[in-house]
């Protein structure tokens, strides 16, 4: 698989980055299977987080036998010091590693919840203390609003972003400016959300961990990874939904950057659809 650099001490990840939210609720062989197998198939990027139910317990005993072969990206969804500090410390344990390669706030979704992060007693405190003390090599965050993203790269030298660069949102108006930001300030831009056709038209999802619905369509989904993997990205995290990720896989092992009249054909299409961030 393709990999790219991350923009620090030579390292490079491979397009695709395995969510671990994937193994939540498997079976811990079923979890040890999907793991080894994505590795095998050149994936070096995991990312995961608390929230995502017990990925962490399951993805830690799965990923354990090549931890020294991957870049492991965990985060916190706390802003105040003492609870990221408790939240990271549990989830090195769960994850059986004395460090992350990359360590983020998770979710920012407003100016105000970046003020907390930043403000005395803040996370921030844990992250940089958890750079210092060695139990994280580099520093970023997630989000889903363009103003807290930009927020956040004003207030800090973040090494990344993990932010939705999808066509939908993006032909809506929807990534550009932090993707410039990111530019701006050298951080590594990370993607979420790659195949994300829209919201669900029904209350009844098809897929339990994807709270969009994701393009399902082999054209469509190729379509919309490639656009994603033709940014200014090093690398877009997978969808949840494990049955999805060797779908991702194989667009990611002939990936090519998408043409011109690929391009014109879905900002028509997007013109149509419902973007999951307005």
């Amino acid at each position: 698989m393709v990999r790219r650099p991350w923009g620090k001490d030579d390292i490079e990840l491979s397009i695709l980055g395995m969510g671990g939210i994937v193994v939540k609720d498997l079976e811990q062989s079923e979890a040890n299977r999907i793991v080894a197998a994505t590795f095998e198939r050149g994936v070096n990027y995991f990312d995961v987080a608390p929230s995502y139910g017990d990925a962490e317990e399951k993805l830690g005993p799965a990923l354990e036998p090549y931890r020294k072969e991957v870049f492991l990206a965990c985060k916190t969804a706390e802003r105040d010091s003492d609870e990221a500090e408790r939240e990271l410390e549990r989830s090195l344990k769960r994850l059986r590693t004395d460090h992350f390669d990359l360590y983020q706030l998770h979710g920012l979704a407003s100016g105000e919840e970046v003020d907390r992060a930043f403000q005395p007693g803040g996370a921030m405190e844990t992250l940089e203390a958890a750079r210092r003390e060695g139990k994280a090599r580099f520093l970023g965050f997630s989000a889903h609003s363009v103003e807290a993203a930009v927020e956040a790269l004003n207030r800090f030298e973040f090494d990344s972003v993990l932010f939705p660069f999808n066509f939908v949102c993006w032909y809506g108006g929807f990534g550009s400016k932090v993707m410039d930001a990111a530019e701006q300030r050298k951080a590594a831009r990370l993607a979420l959300k790659s195949m994300a056709r829209g919201p669900w038209s029904s209350d009844e999802r098809r897929h339990s961990k994807c709270w969009y619905e994701p393009f399902e369509d082999p054209e469509m989904a190729e379509l919309a990874f490639r656009w994603t993997l033709s940014q200014d990205v090093t690398a877009a995290v997978s969808t949840g939904q494990h049955q999805l990720l060797p779908m991702m896989l194989d667009i990611a092992d002939r990936f090519r950057p998408v043409t011109t009249e690929e391009e014109q054909r879905l900002h028509e299409m997007a013109k149509g659809l419902t973007p999951i961030f307005p």
